[in-house]
């Protein structure tokens, strides 16, 4: 495919690059043709991770350390477990600034009953991460795909729509864009920052319906 001009030259890392979601969205923009940067705690498997996503798609996959890949990445994507990602956040504010980063963490527990959302005191994981770093732009979206569809090699269009929510509308306008290189995937404006837990919380309704239904549901905008 081509490219969106917006995108040109620029290269995506993937802080978390070497978890499912992480791995997911790493093949995916790999297969687009964008520059990937995977990143995780350990730098040797990062980039075990990213030889082996560049001897499968083909493409500029390379691996390090989380605050490596912050710093070569132009676009970070966040795709860290929530355990782990205030602390992870408050460590790379430097490496991060100026840079536009894509946090997609759902703040989930589970329990005998199923995946519920967690209280977050900032009020989503998007808006930690802004309070965590305030020389970065920070946009939420990505929350609610489907790893195993992302993952899998025989998927070639993933059917969803990815709700894009951000305060600036030039680099919510970017990340729309970043989504549309996913075959199958449309990047809608999903309002301000503020509205973010909605949209990291409805991941537990789609692990409800998965359960149930034996699927990877995604979610599409209608009239748009």
């Amino acid at each position: 495919m081509t490219l969106p001009d917006s995108l040109a030259g620029t290269t995506v890392a993937v802080l978390g690059g070497t978890g499912p979601q992480g791995r997911g969205l790493a093949r995916r923009f790999a297969a687009a043709g964008l520059p990937v940067v995977i990143g995780s705690r350990s730098a040797e498997r990062a980039a075990e991770a990213a030889d082996a996503l560049a001897s499968d798609v083909g493409g500029t996959v390379t691996g390090a350390d989380n605050a490596g890949a912050a710093t070569a990445g132009d676009i970070v994507v966040v795709a860290v477990p929530w355990d782990g990602h205030g602390d992870l956040l408050k460590s790379l504010a430097s490496e991060l600034a100026g840079k536009v980063v894509v946090d997609c963490v759902n703040p989930l527990g589970f329990d005998k009953q199923g995946a519920y959302a967690l209280h977050v005191e900032e009020g989503s994981a998007a808006q930690q991460a802004e309070a965590l770093l305030p020389d970065s732009t920070v946009v939420g979206a990505f929350h609610n795909v489907s790893a195993v569809l992302l993952e899998d090699p025989a998927v070639e269009s993933v059917d969803t729509d990815v709700l894009v929510l951000g305060d600036v509308r030039e680099v919510t306008d970017l990340v729309q864009d970043l989504c549309t290189t996913i075959p199958g995937v449309r990047g809608i404006y999903g309002g301000r920052l503020r509205n973010a837990h909605q949209v990291e919380a409805f991941t537990a309704n789609l692990i409800s319906i998965n359960r149930r239904y034996k699927a990877h549901s995604g979610l599409r905008v209608t009239d748009v």
